[in-house]
């Protein structure tokens, strides 16, 4: 049994039974301590989850982490500077009207959420390792221009599925048929 303080609890309990369905546990909730009950592989995610949401992430964004390659990660923007003007390195990192985010969120696949002087990502672990650096590159001053065009040099490629695998499993039932 894991048990988490959440600060924002209230969209916890709203989404409290989709949340059990999809994470496959017991989510107790006691003033602002949530209990989780359940796997110990079902527990991490639902912590991880749960984190997450209470990050500021949108419940579908932070249920993304249950798929089996994502992670979260946490940057803290004061380990990344000797600035002490926060306000504008944060503006620096949102950009105007929070271009600069989405378009940070769309060339690394990642969701992307500032909370406070805290970035959160979820993402593929090479993806998040890539938006991580960006990042410190646009906490350092770097230009935008120079920061997305690290990105899309960097960008992860999907595998390519050749079928072999769907190949197998006809191969498979065609022989049960045979016999």
């Amino acid at each position: 049994m894991k048990k988490i303080l959440s600060e924002k609890i209230i969209r916890i309990i709203k989404n409290k039974l989709n949340l059990e369905k999809e994470l496959n546990v017991k989510i107790d909730i006691t003033g602002k301590e949530i209990s989780i009950t359940g796997e110990p592989e079902d527990e991490y995610l639902a912590e991880k989850v749960i984190e997450a949401i209470d990050f500021g992430f949108p419940i579908s964004d932070a249920l993304s982490i249950k798929k089996e390659e994502s992670l979260f990660e946490i940057l803290n923007i004061k380990d990344c500077t000797n600035q002490k003007d926060f306000e504008r390195v944060r503006g620096r990192v949102i950009g105007k009207d929070g271009k600069a985010l989405k378009t940070l969120s769309n060339l690394s696949n990642c969701y992307i959420e500032l909370s406070g002087n805290k970035l959160g990502i979820i993402g593929e672990s090479e993806c998040i390792r890539n938006v991580e650096e960006a990042c410190k590159l646009l906490i350092k001053g770097s230009k935008h221009a120079n920061v997305y065009a690290y990105l899309e040099k960097h960008r992860i490629e999907p595998i390519e599925d050749l079928g072999l695998k769907e190949e197998k499993k006809i191969r498979k039932n065609s022989k049960i048929k045979k016999q």
